[in-house]
C-alpha cells in the first residue's frame, strides 16, 4: 500500500528500480493560453551541486551519462488522467558521485504567459515500480503557490548507503535558470 506523504517527510525507497510520476491539472482559462509545466531532474553529488552539465535530465536531455535517470518526454499539455510526465530512476546504474537527485516542475515561458502554479491543481509527485505498478509513495502539493513559477517537489537522497525520498514542497520565483545557478 502507498503511503501518502506531508510536506517534511521522508520515506525510505528499498527498491533500486522505480519510476516517478508527476501529475498536475491547470486553470487555462485565466491566461488564456495553454500550460506546459517541465519536469526536470538535478543529480546531485555531496556539495548539493549538479554531478556535471550532464546531469540535468529534463526535455533538452533525457537521459543521464551512467543512464540511472532517464525522462521519458516532454507533455507539452498537462491533458488527461493519470502522470504528465514520468522519470525511470535504476539507482544501481548511478555513478558513486551521486548523493541526491532533486526533482523540480517549472512552467515554461511563465513570465510571458503570465502563469504561476496558483493556477495549477491537483499537482503531486509518485514513486512506484514499473513492474508491477505498485505506488511505492505519494506527495500531493496542497500549498497555492501563488507568485511561484517552478516548484521543487521532492529529492531522494542517500544518508548511510539508503536512499531515501523527502517531500520538498518548496516553490521559487522563476525558472530552470534558476535552479541550474542554485545547483552548479
Amino acid at each position: 500500500m502507498a503511503i501518502n506523504l506531508q510536506k517534511g517527510q521522508r520515506q525510505s525507497i528499498n527498491a533500486p528500480k522505480f519510476t516517478i510520476g508527476l501529475g498536475w491539472d491547470t486553470n487555462s482559462s485565466s491566461t488564456g493560453t495553454s500550460f506546459d509545466l517541465d519536469a526536470s531532474v538535478f543529480i546531485l553529488n555531496e556539495n548539493k551541486k549538479l554531478v556535471s552539465d550532464d546531469h540535468l535530465v529534463f526535455y533538452n536531455n533525457l537521459k543521464s551519462p551512467d543512464g540511472a535517470v532517464e525522462h521519458t518526454g516532454d507533455n507539452l499539455t498537462g491533458a488527461g488522467d493519470g502522470d504528465d510526465e514520468q522519470i525511470k530512476v535504476d539507482l544501481s546504474l548511478a555513478d558513486s558521485k551521486v548523493n541526491e537527485i532533486c526533482i523540480v516542475v517549472t512552467i515554461h515561458e511563465a513570465e510571458s504567459r503570465r502563469q504561476n502554479f496558483g493556477q495549477v491543481r491537483n499537482s503531486y509527485v509518485r514513486i512506484f515500480d514499473a513492474a508491477t505498478n505498485t505506488e511505492i509513495l505519494k506527495y500531493e502539493l496542497e500549498e497555492d503557490f501563488s507568485i511561484e513559477t517552478a516548484i521543487e517537489f521532492g529529492r531522494i537522497y542517500k544518508r548511510n548507503d539508503e536512499w531515501k525520498f523527502e517531500a520538498v514542497g518548496m516553490g521559487m520565483k522563476g525558472g530552470l535558470a534558476d535552479y541550474i545557478n542554485k545547483y552548479n
